[in-house]
């Protein structure tokens, strides 16, 4: 069996997070204020330092969140999953705004 793929980039790291969630998740996390983040420390932190390598394995990710340890690399990525689906939340609002009104996105 290989070696197993972990992310190397938050970029990457956001993304198998963001395809994890649910719909409903992404909107409930993206109508958080910064503040509220640390609730999500042991839930979905915890599931990045385990299932993103942060705990072993991933040292490619570690180094990009510029932090030492696993706990603030893990709440690098929530905050950055939280801009992601913020503005992902803000795009699917401006699309169904356009589908109501029958306007044309012309992008």
């Amino acid at each position: 069996m290989g070696r197993k793929q972990w992310p190397s980039t938050i970029d990457e790291a956001v993304g198998v997070v963001i395809a994890t969630l649910s719909d409903e998740d992404q909107a409930a996390i993206a109508a958080m204020a910064e503040s509220e983040l640390i609730g999500l420390h042991f839930g979905l932190g915890g599931w990045m330092r385990n299932n993103l390598g942060l705990w072993k394995g991933s040292r490619a990710l570690l180094e990009a969140t510029g932090e030492a340890d696993a706990y603030d690399a893990s709440k690098v990525i929530v905050e950055a999953a939280w801009r992601r689906c913020g503005r992902r939340c803000r795009r699917c609002i401006e699309e169904e705004w356009l589908r109501a009104t029958d306007r044309h996105c012309l992008t």
